[in-house]
C-alpha cells in the first residue's frame, strides 16, 4: 500500500529540514540531531525509578517502570534503539512507559554503553548483565524473577535477539522476545534493503554507518553480535516480530521469525503496511504506531 498520510507528512518534513546522511557525519553530530527530535509525551505510570545495578564494566543504570505497585509482576528487560550510537534510557522513556502501560509487566530499560566508544561486545555484555541480574533478584523491584521477557527497537532488537541466543546457550531461561524491526544482519543484500534504500528515515547507508560503529570486522562472525549469523535457533524464547513495509530491515525481521518456526522456535510476525521504520515511537505524529501499541496488549501480555 502506499506510504501512510501521516508518515508521508513527517517524511515530508525531515527532507524539507536537510539534517545530513549519518553516514556524512560523526556520531557527535547524529547524536546532536538526535536530540532535537520530538519526542511523545509519556504515559503515567504508578510507578517510575532510577536504580543502578553492578554491571561488567562497573554501574549500570536501569530505570522500572510498573503501571501497578503489585508484586510478582511479568518482567520485561528493555534495551533501547538508535543504532547503537543514539539515545538513552531517557531517549527512549515514552516508549518503555507505553510498553509497561499496555503490558501491565514490569518493565526495566537499560543505559547500556554506546558505540562507537564502547563497541561490541561491550552493549551486548550490559544487556547481558542486566539480564542475568533480572533473571535473580528482579523480585526486589516487584517482579517475577520467573517470567522474565525481554524486548527491544531496531538496534534494541538486535540486542534482545543476541541476549536470547545467549540465554539459550548458558540455560537462563526467558518466556517472550518482542523484537521491533530489528536489525539482524550487516548483509545489504535483501529485497526490502534494496527497495527501500533512501527516503524512508532509516537508510541503506545509515544502516551501514551504524553496523560500522558497532561492531568491528573480527566480531562480524559472532551471533551475538550479527543474530543472522546463528545456525541454531531451537531452544529460544517465543517471539513476536513487528516490521515496517517500507523499512529497510522489514525482510531480516521477517526471515528471522520464519527461521525459528522452522527450527521449531514459536515466533508471530506483524508487517504494518504503509509505515516505516520507526514509527512505533512516534505516535504523536504516526497513528499507525497505535495499532502496534495494541500488541503489546493482546499478542505480547498474554504470553509474559
Amino acid at each position: 500500500m502506499p506510504v501512510d498520510a501521516d508518515i508521508a507528512k513527517m517524511l515530508a518534513a525531515a527532507k524539507a529540514a536537510g539534517i545530513p546522511a549519518l553516514s556524512e557525519g560523526t556520531p557527535e553530530q547524529a547524536r546532536a540531531n538526535y536530540s532535537r527530535a520530538p519526542k511523545p509525551t509519556g504515559d503515567a505510570l504508578a510507578r517510575v525509578e532510577d536504580r543502578v545495578i553492578p554491571g561488567p564494566a562497573g554501574d549500570l543504570s536501569i530505570r522500572i517502570y510498573a503501571d501497578s505497585m503489585d508484586t510478582d509482576l511479568p518482567t520485561i528487560a528493555f534495551f533501547h534503539g538508535g543504532g547503537w550510537v543514539l539515545s538513552s534510557i531517557d531517549g527512549h522513556d515514552s516508549l518503555a512507559r507505553r510498553l509497561a502501560a499496555r503490558t501491565g509487566a514490569l518493565v526495566v530499560s537499560v543505559e547500556y554503553r554506546l558505540a562507537p566508544e564502547h563497541p561490541f561486545p561491550a552493549p551486548h555484555d550490559d544487556c547481558w548483565a542486566a539480564t542475568a541480574w533480572l533473571a535473580e533478584n528482579a523480585a526486589s523491584l516487584g517482579g517475577d524473577p520467573g517470567r522474565l521477557s525481554i524486548a527491544g527497537d531496531s538496534a534494541g532488537a538486535n540486542l534482545a535477539a543476541g541476549v536470547a541466543l545467549r540465554a539459550r546457550d548458558e540455560g537462563l531461561p526467558l518466556n517472550y522476545q518482542l523484537l521491533i524491526y530489528p536489525c539482524l544482519d550487516d548483509h545489504q543484500t535483501r529485497p526490502s534493503m534494496v527497495d527501500n534504500a533512501a527516503g524512508y528515515f532509516l537508510s541503506a547507508a545509515d544502516m551501514a554507518w551504524f553496523w560500522d560503529q558497532f561492531v568491528p570486522a573480527e566480531h562480524r562472525d559472532n551471533p551475538y553480535a550479527v543474530p543472522a549469523r546463528a545456525t541454531d535457533l531451537t531452544g529460544l524464547a517465543p517471539a513476536h516480530i513487528q516490521t515496517a513495509e517500507y523499512d529497510p530491515l522489514r525482510d531480516e525481521g521477517e526471515e528471522w521469525a520464519a527461521r525459528m518456526n522452522a527450527a521449531g522456535t514459536p515466533a508471530t510476525v506483524t508487517r504494518f503496511d504503509g509505515a516505516v521504520h520507526g514509527f512505533i515511537g512516534r505516535w504523536e505524529q504516526m497513528s499507525r504506531a497505535l495499532e502496534a501499541h495494541d500488541e503489546f496488549a493482546d499478542i505480547v501480555k498474554p504470553n509474559l
